[in-house]
């Protein structure tokens, strides 16, 4: 069997096994999930929703299931460095397939110049770092997890493992510290905004528990992916929805009508409790998430890279560390390069981050939404997986307006897809006559 015709299928018995335990698998998960969102959303929605936040975060924590549940069943399922690209190959053809590869490679790679900035950012403001240093400090941020992922994702989430246990120790230890400050009377009234203002806050704690696509790339690389996926995405659901929920909790009855006037939402709860290392808390909490996201994000680049390469999607050298507990550096190099490329822009163009989060966002949804379609097809019925399926397929579709004008991109890429497929037969033809 070549190397592409064995990303089309699922791999076989005698497949290399994987090296990642479920500590390791857990701490990538929830990085990919938490995010940078854990920084800035409990303020940005207590000043969309006020109290009633609190609900906002509850409705997207059990929304957020069937879309968890499905991926999970995927991975555990049909291990493959492609993801959503070889579920879709699978279930809709090497066109719908490489446009999904391309949604992920060329257009949610523009998140990771975003999350390099915002934690340059972050610390900066915290630390009183001059606004001419955040460049280098960003380049820092995307340097450290790429020369990690160079030794193997086994490495890689190790060193997740310690990011995300430090930073939950952050986060609970600021949320010990607010608690005292919270009263009763900040709660009320419970829907100053209204429901629109619910909305709102539910749209954006949309993005905060995306992610889980991220585990389908590395599943290979589980020692035993079918118990080990749905079991850390069942800690992760739990986790991330607690730390948020709690967090929001703390956050409204602290703060109150405050809650959402800075940028740095952590470092004001931490003050409340006069801690003296309060600054280097959320400085830490910063950096820790900037460098979890571009860690488990750059693993996942780079598989999916490989795995583009090996199916004719990508220059063919880039297939090479494709295969289960093989180190992709090649595909690595590509996707750092894409990254530096959206960096680049985001520097000449005066910093402004509000276009690459977009494009990130659009280029999410577009991949959500085809990736559970494909699961409907792909999962056997009457199953929990193809159940969740249904219910995620429904709810992702139903998000794509929600990207407007961003869609742009996903359509670009997607034609790219297109003309990549008939040049491909073109010289295909030419080659047989």
């Amino acid at each position: 069997m070549s190397i592409r015709e064995s990303t089309l299928r699922a791999p076989s018995s005698g497949a290399p096994a994987g090296r990642l335990g479920l500590g390791p698998g857990i701490a990538l998960y929830l990085a990919s999930v938490l995010g940078t969102g854990l920084l800035v959303l409990p303020g940005l929605a207590a000043r969309a929703a006020g109290p009633a936040s609190i609900l906002s975060v509850a409705i997207v924590t059990l929304l957020a299931i069937p879309l968890a549940g499905t991926f999970a069943a995927l991975a555990a399922r049909h291990p493959d460095p492609g993801g959503v690209a070889s579920y879709v190959r699978r279930t809709a053809g090497p066109t719908a397939a490489r446009a999904a590869g391309y949604w992920f490679m060329f257009g949610v790679a523009a998140g990771g110049a975003v999350v390099a900035m915002l934690g340059a950012r972050y610390i900066a403001t915290i630390v009183g770092i001059d606004a001419g240093m955040v460049p280098l400090l960003a380049l820092a941020f995307l340097a450290l997890p790429f020369v990690a992922n160079l030794f193997g994702v086994r490495v890689a989430g190790w060193l997740q493992l310690v990011l995300t246990a430090l930073l939950m120790a952050v986060v609970v230890t600021v949320i010990a510290v607010a608690a005292p400050a919270v009263q009763p009377a900040r709660f009320e009234p419970f829907l100053p905004h209204g429901w629109g203002g619910v909305g709102t806050a539910v749209v954006m704690f949309v993005w905060a528990f995306a992610g889980w696509e991220v585990g389908t790339h590395i599943s290979g690389e589980f020692r035993d992916p079918r118990r080990t996926i749905p079991i850390a995405t069942a800690v992760t659901l739990a986790l991330s929805g607690a730390s948020y929920l709690v967090l929001q909790v703390v956050t409204v009855g602290a703060l109150g009508s405050r809650a959402g006037e800075g940028d740095v939402v952590l470092l004001d709860l931490a003050s409340l409790g006069g801690l003296s290392a309060a600054p280097a808390l959320v400085g830490a909490a910063a950096g820790i998430v900037a460098l979890g996201v571009m860690n488990v994000y750059l693993a996942a680049f780079a598989k999916l890279g490989a795995s583009l390469a090996s199916a004719g999607d990508l220059p063919a050298p880039l297939a090479k560390g494709v295969g289960n507990g093989e180190v992709p550096r090649r595909a690595l190099l590509l996707t750092g390069a894409i990254i530096l490329v959206y960096f680049t822009i985001v520097l000449a163009t005066g910093g402004d981050l509000q276009p690459f989060i977009l494009i990130h966002t659009a280029s999410m949804v577009a991949i959500y939404a085809l990736g559970m379609v494909a699961a409907v097809r792909l999962l056997p019925r009457r199953t929990l997986g193809h159940r969740l399926a249904v219910v995620a397929a429904v709810l992702t579709v139903a998000m794509l307006p929600l990207a407007g004008a961003a869609l742009i991109v996903p359509v670009l890429l997607a034609g790219a897809a297109v003309l990549v497929g008939v040049v491909r037969a073109r010289m295909r033809r030419t080659s047989r006559s």
